[in-house]
């Protein structure tokens, strides 16, 4: 088979990474992909929210397989397109993509079908919101409406800040024009659960946690992600169960009621509450940087899996290890504020290998043949082991091989789960 992976960051390399142990696969395509895939993957020019481009390198090309990375190239309309001109494609509809594209969409569909999650209310007048959150205790959650690339979401803990954020949102319009979100604070630890999702039929993934701060002990701002473990100890089997049972199982069953089908995956950001599991968003893609250590725990074949729930055939379920999998994100000193890009990374690529070591690509180029930073998180370490302590000694001494004054980390990626 012919394979084409589209997007360029470490959910994508880890993607690629898997496809390339398939004995089904004979060529891999990347669009427009990194420079540490190009290790395994032909990387192709193209935007991934370039459609057209992408359909048409598929039909020359003669792809058998899609699959589909980041929301943009979902909410663009990628598998409606590839499936009109009779392309297999991994990946949601655009009117399936909703549940992420749109808060109040997710939002009203959770409430409507018994999906536990925080009250709220939405709001497209800045006024009107400001008012109702000044009339509420804080902390309060603001959430953009649309797509804002992880960055959409400020939990104001005065009205000060809540200010800043709405009038951020709804006048100076920072994400697009768009809605606001306003939902009731929950407390309790995050995590996120993934699974393959075609119409009612779900298949689990490993639970995981992300750190979404960019300083130790979860202090400092937002980014993308700084890290990220297998293996939770706070979420009992019975939790796990309802949450596929009551969340994940039951949101499937709602998109196929209101007829728009999921047909990819369905990432479910949880939280364990004082009241039990709910939702505090839902993602129609693979996670990042989740995705870059729960897929190195997959033993069987992911290819199949992909075909199958981009053509409704049947397959057998996915083979997940019993181990635990860290990684940590070297990112760019100044992330997620301004940073500069250019510096040189060493990299021991072959004492990596020997120890083991997943190490994906998040914002590199080539230059002269060295690696060199290119985004604000670069390059990601995954390790597996028996124990979460195993794990964890290995990556922070794959981070600390890794030479480049300006990149830093987390030291406390799991540090809380010990």
């Amino acid at each position: 088979m012919k394979v084409l992976v589209v997007g360029s960051g470490g959910r994508e390399h880890a993607i690629a990474a898997a496809v390339s142990r398939s004995k089904l696969v004979s060529r891999i395509f990347c669009a427009p992909g990194n420079a540490g895939m190009a290790s395994i993957a032909e990387c192709v020019p193209l935007k991934d929210t370039d459609v057209s481009g992408l359909l048409a390198f598929a039909k020359a090309e003669g792809i058998d397989l899609t699959v589909v990375g980041p929301e943009s190239s979902l909410s663009a309309g990628i598998v409606d397109a590839f499936r009109a001109e009779g392309l297999r494609i991994f990946g949601h509809t655009a009117a399936a993509t909703r549940i992420e594209s749109s808060k109040e969409f997710a939002k009203q569909l959770m409430l409507k079908y018994g999906v536990p999650t925080a009250a709220y209310r939405a709001f497209s007048d800045y006024e009107e919101a400001l008012a109702y959150v000044s009339g509420r205790p804080f902390p309060a959650v603001l959430k953009y409406d649309g797509l804002a690339a992880g960055k959409g979401v400020v939990i104001a803990k005065d009205i000060a800040e809540a200010r800043e954020a709405l009038a951020s949102m709804l006048l100076d319009h920072s994400f697009g024009a768009g809605r606001v979100v306003v939902e009731d604070y929950l407390e309790g630890p995050e995590f996120s659960f993934m699974c393959f999702v075609d119409g009612q039929r779900v298949m689990p993934m490993p639970l995981a946690q992300d750190h979404k701060r960019a300083l130790d002990g979860d202090e400092g701002p937002n980014t993308g992600g700084m890290g990220a473990y297998t293996g939770l100890p706070f979420i009992s089997s019975d939790e796990r169960d309802f949450a596929f049972r009551e969340i994940m199982c039951r949101t499937a069953g709602a998109m196929v009621a209101e007829g728009c089908p999921l047909s990819g995956v369905l990432y479910g950001g949880l939280m364990k509450t004082a009241d039990g599991i709910k939702v505090i968003e839902f993602n129609a893609r693979f996670g990042d940087p989740e995705t870059e250590v729960v897929l190195p725990l997959l033993e069987s074949d992911i290819v199949p899996v992909f075909s199958a729930f981009a053509s409704g055939e049947a397959v057998e379920p996915p083979v997940w290890s019993n181990d635990v999998s860290i990684g940590v994100v070297l990112a760019s000193r100044g992330y997620p504020g301004k940073y500069g890009k250019g510096y040189e990374i060493g990299i021991p690529e072959e004492r990596l290998r020997a120890g083991g070591v997943e190490l994906y690509h998040m914002g590199t180029a080539l230059r002269d043949g060295k690696f060199v930073t290119a985004g604000g998180r670069v390059i990601m370490p995954v390790c597996r082991g028996k124990s979460l302590a195993e794990a964890r000694e290995r990556v922070y001494e794959a981070a600390r091989s890794i030479d480049c004054s300006e990149l830093r980390f987390r030291s406390d990626i799991a540090r809380q789960a010990l």
